[in-house]
């Protein structure tokens, strides 16, 4: 008779007690990253920047009088206001109804920097050289640069 050995497969219990040990460890540095309101805020005000500033430089090269801008294509950075210059001058409720700017309220952690204002020639250039956008939020600093042949990107100016 012939003795068969049945081998048993599977994890021990100090291979379990280490993964989850592990998971634990991981979750604490990447769950503030991944589901974090301030992290994702910063980030999401970014691409929407980014969003705003290329309408705005849009819709002034399709105003053929470079003479005298209007102000919905002249773009203003300001501390709770990336946008035309036209929106970011109205008030807060006449401001929700329009998506040409990124209005932030009084308690938003959300900030702007520098304070300018940008207009762009027939060409989309600003007149202003390379500018850069900060938008900072929480401990996080994002910026959003415009170059001087009017192409935007994430990352600051070099």
């Amino acid at each position: 008779m012939t003795q068969t050995s049945s081998r048993q497969t599977g994890f021990t219990l100090v291979e379990l007690i280490v993964v989850i040990i592990l998971l634990g460890i991981l979750s604490v540095y990447a769950a503030p990253r991944l589901f974090g309101v301030s992290g994702f805020s910063v980030y999401a005000a970014q691409e929407q920047a980014i969003t705003i500033i290329r309408q705005i430089q849009l819709g002034s090269m399709q105003y053929n009088d470079s003479s005298s801008v209007p102000t919905y294509y002249q773009l203003r950075v300001s501390n709770n206001c990336l946008g035309s210059v036209y929106t970011c001058e109205l008030t807060d409720s006449e401001k929700e109804s329009l998506s040409d700017s990124l209005v932030l309220g009084n308690n938003s952690p959300l900030t702007f920097s520098p304070t300018l204002t940008v207009t762009f020639d027939l060409f989309g250039n600003p007149s202003s050289g390379d500018t850069t956008i900060n938008i900072a939020g929480g401990d996080e600093t994002l910026s959003v640069c415009i170059n001087s042949q009017g192409y935007v990107f994430r990352g600051g100016c070099q």
